[in-house]
Parts: C-alpha cells; structure tokens; sequence
C-alpha cells in the first residue's frame, strides 16, 4: 500500500489541513494520508502546543468517517524532539509491505536542507509538495522522487484558529464541527497560558 505521511503539530487541525489529504488520496497514486501528530516539533516552541493527546483526538473526531484517513500517535513513543528520517526508518520496518512518501508544503520544502539527513530522505522516499502562496516550489533536487501539487489552499492556519478563540470569536467552517464543539468544550486555546495542559 502506498501511504502519505502529513506531518505536523495539529494545532488544532482544520479544514485547509482536511483539504490537502482529501486532495493527494483522490488525485495521486497514494491510497492513504495518515496524519502523524508531532508531541514536539524541533522548529517550534512547545508551550505553544496543546496537550499532544488532545490534539491526537482532535485529528481522529475529525477523520472518523474517511477510511483513508488514519490518525497516528506513532511519535509520541519515540525518543523527543521527533525527526522525519527517524519516525520514516522505524515505519518502514514495521510495515514492511507498505511504501511510504512524505506530504510537505511548499515553505517547508524550501527549508529541506536543514533536515536531519535529508540526503537519505530524498533518496528513499518520494515526497510530494503542495504549494502554499509565497513559496514557489522549484526541483533543486535531480535525482528525488518530487511531486508538486496544485491543491486547493485555504488561507487559514492553527496560528489563526488559536488566536480566534483566544478573541473570544466563532471558529465554524474553519474546523470540522466536532472539532468546533471539543474545543468550546474544554475550553481549548482560550488562553496562552494552560495551552500545553
């Protein structure tokens, strides 16, 4: 089976999120998106981020009826901060029978380099890049396996969603509604402090 791996904090998720991974299982050769929720990006300050278990449920209430869909909470049992290339080596040799690619956006392929052994990551695995506005993403790499992808964009982000919340605003039709209700509910990002509770 060949599988995207979309990795990301997720938070929260949204619909530019759903979008995308709707988007490369309907128009790609990849039969599956599993979202693999990071418990600590390397690149961004944890306090930030909502509890990791939280957010986990978030991307599963969100995904439940699209069996294409899978929600993975593989890095939370690896060793932190979590690395592509790692996360990728310890999949490939749990599911043997599965090829994986990597989903990335435009702005993240452009930072490719500073990737812990990108070299090994681009000679492995094909990755597949959709493009985010302001960052047009050109080959620099010959020999990789690149797909680039004319997805449609929402331009929404988590960053945005958090700040909503924080104003006291509505966030409908930018989150799925479970997603909406789970987050009113607990009182998710309504304020900086208490948001990696």
């Amino acid at each position: 089976m060949k599988v995207g791996l979309y990795f990301g904090s997720f938070n929260p998720i949204h619909n530019g999120h759903l979008i995308i991974a709707n988007y490369i299982v309907q128009h790609t050769s990849l039969e599956q998106v599993w979202f693999i929720v990071s418990p600590q990006n390397p690149l961004k300050k944890s306090s930030t981020l909502l509890n990791e278990y939280h957010r986990l449920y978030l991307v599963q209430i969100s995904i439940e009826d699209e069996p294409a869909l899978k929600a993975s909470d593989i890095e939370f049992r690896l060793p932190k901060p979590s690395y592509t290339i790692d996360t990728l080596t310890y999949l490939s040799e749990k599911y043997p029978t599965h090829q994986f690619a990597v989903i990335m956006g435009s702005d993240s392929y452009q930072n490719l380099l500073e990737w812990k052994n990108f070299e090994q990551l681009l000679k492995q695995y094909p990755i597949y890049v959709y493009e985010r506005p302001g960052f047009k993403p050109e080959n620099k790499y010959a020999n990789a396996d690149i797909h680039f992808l004319k997805a449609p964009l929402l331009e929404i982000s988590s960053t945005y969603i958090r700040k909503t919340v924080q104003e006291g605003k509505s966030i409908r039709f930018l989150v799925p509604e479970k997603v909406k209700s789970e987050i009113e509910q607990n009182s998710y990002y309504r304020s900086n402090a208490g948001t990696n509770k």
